[in-house]
């Protein structure tokens, strides 16, 4: 094999196969969630959902404490997202797209230091050994934390930290050995960018929604 294919594959030598199966699952469905986001359909949250507790679980199994929680908080969030994006007052939707407002951007500031202080705690409780990688981790627990609750709130922004977030997370993989993992964030990254100019163009058509 090449040195290509030995990077994507290698990791998965020893491991299950119903494992292997999962996490093909996981990343279909994180993928869809992505588009669906993309597109502003409510779809985005069942398909998230199924990919969150898949990977939860292999985390989990996995001892990668970090981003267990993320995604335990991911799954919790994609319930709320559903619910709050379902919400309507006769035929008119009542979340829209619109950016955050000045106290949205401190409350997205704080969830930020909360989860990334939270994300510290919880390595240190458990005693994982803590590298630099999992300072990373939760730099960026933090970062994806909050693009969650502003998905939620259907906020621009959360577009942005996604792709922040994403990149970030693209070297940090594939540091690891995680080919497959590296490159469906590597597809977050585009699909992210695509939804921040999908969102940006419906709000500049539609001033009264900003």
């Amino acid at each position: 094999m090449n040195p290509i294919s030995d990077f994507f594959f290698d990791p998965y030598r020893d491991r299950e196969a119903w494992l292997i199966a999962l996490e093909a699952v996981a990343f279909v469905f994180g993928i869809a969630s992505v588009v669906y986001a993309k597109r502003e359909n409510i779809w985005v949250y069942p398909t998230g959902l199924i990919a969150t507790l898949i990977t939860m679980y292999i985390f989990l199994r996995d001892e990668l404490l970090g981003d267990m929680m993320l995604n335990l908080y991911y799954s919790v969030m994609s319930v709320y997202g559903w619910w709050n994006w379902s919400r309507r007052k006769g035929d008119r939707i009542l979340v829209r797209i619109s950016r955050t407002t000045a106290r949205e951007k401190w409350i997205g500031f704080l969830l930020f230091v909360f989860t990334t202080a939270f994300t510290y705690f919880v390595y240190r409780v458990f005693g994982t050994e803590i590298r630099w990688t999992n300072y990373v981790d939760m730099v960026t627990s933090g970062i994806f934390f909050t693009a969650m609750w502003y998905m939620a709130l259907k906020k621009l922004e959360n577009w942005t930290l996604w792709i922040v977030a994403d990149i970030i997370t693209v070297p940090l993989y594939a540091y690891r050995g995680w080919g497959m993992l590296s490159l469906q964030y590597l597809i977050f990254t585009i699909l992210a960018i695509q939804g921040y100019l999908a969102w940006k163009k419906h709000l500049d058509n539609s001033p009264q929604a900003s």
